[in-house]
């Protein structure tokens, strides 16, 4: 029976690298490690394997396509108002540029890992990166890759960061203020919130913000609950908040979908809001200015988001991009689901 031809996962297991550096070893398309290169080289000649000429070929060429793996559930992704709004915007810059986008929807770490490895191969010329955070292991992996890439995150980056990936930032901290002051300005002091994902930089920032705004009021930040961006989720965290001894007369959720479901929560209880309970969203969905009452939210700029980072990586493509691109992009929306709570 012969033996079946080695492949570049072969190499690549035998190198201890991605199958994504080993084509960059033989392509030259960006530069590796060159006690790295040697230990690919080593593993190829004793597996006898050799790289196509099409295989090379394909990975020194511009592809004129950058790449966006979404780690997220495919239902956050269909109930969220940012991404179709992002993408948008995105695609208004790259189709002006002759560019394309690939996207890739994934479900785990090793999934994500695999997307980044194809598109190192000669897939996509550069990557953006969303729901970047803290410590990000991505950032490691790319530049293993020798990837391209650009991050949209929710804060500046520190001063002692490193420079190779520039970053896209928006100051969502200030909209989340002005939210927790308009509910003290109303007269609540027992005031919740309910985060995404704390993992990720975004959610992160806005519960800090929540707590800073909270504080500078003299109020106690006791009530912040974690949810996962998911409409199940504000509904059972404000369920759970709502059984409090102290009962909240106010909720401030990290995203619409979750201060939706928390309202209908709300309201399967006997609560009327805004009269007993005064609620804000976050991204401004389409069904937030339709609700009865209208939602109070955040208008991101997700579109403006999408623009800015699309054009910031065909910069860093061309070598001229900035080390960050600060945004002012988000407003809060006022509408009618905040109320006294004195006139309930």
């Amino acid at each position: 029976m012969p033996h079946a031809r080695p492949t570049i996962g072969d190499v690549a297991r035998a190198a201890g690298v991605s199958k994504g550096t080993v084509s960059l070893a033989y392509s030259g398309k960006r530069p590796v490690a060159e006690e790295t290169r040697r230990r690919i080289f080593a593993a190829a000649e004793a597996l006898r394997w050799t790289a196509s000429s099409s295989a090379k070929a394909l990975a020194t060429s511009r592809t004129s396509t950058i790449g966006l793996v979404l780690a997220r559930r495919p239902e956050i992704i269909a109930t969220d108002a940012f991404f179709p709004r992002f993408l948008a915007g995105c695609e208004a810059v790259l189709a002006e540029a002759g560019m394309g986008l690939m996207l890739n929807v994934v479900t785990d770490e090793a999934a994500e890992t695999a997307a980044y490895e194809r598109y190192a191969a000669g897939r996509v010329d550069g990557v953006m990166l969303l729901d970047v955070e803290h410590g990000d292991r991505r950032l490691d992996l790319l530049r293993e890759l020798g990837l391209p890439a650009v991050m949209l995150s929710a804060e500046a980056p520190p001063q002692d960061a490193p420079g190779d990936v520039p970053v896209v930032y928006t100051e969502d901290a200030a909209a989340v203020e002005e939210l927790v002051d308009l509910l003290v300005d109303a007269g609540h002091t027992t005031i919740a919130h309910v985060t995404g994902p704390l993992r990720y930089v975004h959610a992160a920032a806005r519960r800090d913000a929540f707590v800073r705004a909270i504080e500078r009021h003299g109020l106690a930040p006791d009530h912040v609950v974690e949810g996962d961006f998911t409409a199940a989720s504000g509904r059972d965290r404000t369920a759970a908040l709502l059984e409090r001894t102290e009962r909240p007369t106010a909720i401030v959720y990290a995203n619409d979908a979750m201060a939706i479901a928390g309202l209908s929560s709300a309201r399967s209880r006997g609560l009327r809001v805004p009269e007993d309970l005064s609620v804000t969203g976050f991204d401004d969905s389409e069904l937030s200015a339709h609700l009865s009452p209208g939602l109070t939210s955040v208008s991101t700029g997700a579109d403006i988001r999408g623009a800015a980072t699309a054009r910031t990586l065909l910069a860093a493509l061309a070598g001229e991009a900035e080390a960050s691109v600060a945004l002012d992009c988000t407003t809060v929306v006022q509408r009618d689901s905040i109320m006294s709570p004195a006139t309930a």
